[in-house]
């Protein structure tokens, strides 16, 4: 099944030599620029994660940026696709953001300690760093209460496996995918 992933298209429109970064670089400065010309991260996280008035006037300048182009890029991705069914992983979809855009929606879920642990090891990020990025966000409860699936994802690969293969049948099913004459089981 065709995934489209919100965090891998976000890092595509502000590539190097793109007309967004340059428009990030206006608003936020050369502070937030590496020095190959790449958008530096670890700098802008500092700049838009916390809990300050200028840090949250900071992340909405951002967002107002980059979700436009992130939800435009998901839909030309979406349109090319194809397939039974998609998964779009927006991971601030809790927040109340592109909902309208899908049917169902999938949380892959762990607890916060899991969820800060894994934060660090992706981005190099220090624990404060790494609470402040989850602040930023919708809480747990909040994600599993616009959930209608859910997959723990805090057990083996063996366990998470099983989870994915069910939730995959059930989703053929509801797409009115066949296999063997019968509709797929859920």
């Amino acid at each position: 099944m065709p995934i489209i992933d919100a965090d891998a298209i976000a890092r595509d429109v502000v590539a190097r030599g793109t007309p967004l970064l340059a428009r990030i670089r206006e608003e936020f400065g050369e502070a937030v620029i590496a020095a190959d010309g790449s958008l530096d991260r670890k700098a802008l996280r500092a700049r838009v994660f916390g809990d300050t008035a200028e840090a949250v006037a900071a992340r909405r300048r951002l967002e107002a940026l980059t979700h436009p182009a992130i939800a435009a890029e998901m839909e030309a991705r979406s349109a090319k696709a194809g397939g039974p069914y998609q998964i779009l992983d927006i991971p601030l979809l809790a927040e109340g953001r592109s909902r309208a855009r899908v049917d169902r929606v999938l949380v892959v879920d762990v607890d916060e300690a899991t969820q800060v642990r894994r934060l660090q090891a992706r981005d190099g990020a220090t624990l404060s760093e790494a609470r402040a990025v989850l602040a930023a966000q919708a809480d747990r409860n909040t994600r599993l209460a616009a959930a209608h699936d859910v997959i723990r994802n805090d057990g083996d690969i063996t366990a998470l496996a099983a989870q994915v293969e069910r939730l995959h049948g059930a989703y053929l099913a509801a797409a009115g995918v066949y296999a063997g004459g019968r509709a797929q089981a859920q």
